[in-house]
């Protein structure tokens, strides 16, 4: 058993895991943050992505122990004040989900891929970067619609301050 410590949504988190623990079932089982799903442990379904400094991550493909130390944010600790982040509002309101099991997945990729390419996204380059995240139920459309709604508003609110 080895301790792990991480920075989880802003708080510092320990608890202790066999070696071979995936960062997921860390998430999920030790700290009891259930919004990043499990869905394939294979890296082909993107469900279970969080951002692990900073940058978006498959958390089947990552140890926990090789993530103690890492700053982690899950989607639970996304949205600010109870306000949902804007990639969150951007899929309620274009009908990004159905199901929500991929939604946690395709929310995090899409707020990294967001950060990365700024305003300078097109369908095509959404389309490519969430290859990694398999939804089983929308069709892509309005997942798609969703982050270029997201990213126009992000980066309105961003020119204007």
């Amino acid at each position: 058993m080895t301790k792990v410590t991480l920075t989880v949504n802003g708080r510092r988190m320990s608890a202790d895991c066999d070696d071979r623990t995936l960062l997921v079932n860390f998430i999920r089982d030790k700290l009891a943050l259930t919004g990043t799903h499990v869905g394939c442990d294979t890296t082909q379904c993107g469900a279970c992505v969080v951002h692990m400094d900073g940058k978006s991550v498959k958390s089947c493909s990552v140890l926990a122990v090789q993530a103690n130390g890492s700053e982690i944010t899950t989607i639970e600790g996304v949205a600010a004040d109870g306000e949902l982040h804007p990639v969150q509002a951007a899929f309620k309101e274009n009908h990004g989900l159905q199901c929500g099991f991929c939604t946690p997945g395709m929310v995090m990729t899409s707020i990294d891929m967001i950060r990365r390419h700024g305003g300078q996204l097109d369908e095509a380059t959404v389309r490519h970067e969430l290859e990694g995240n398999i939804c089983r139920c929308t069709g892509y459309h309005n997942i798609v619609k969703s982050v270029l709604s997201a990213a126009a508003d992000m980066n309105a609110k961003q020119a204007a301050e």
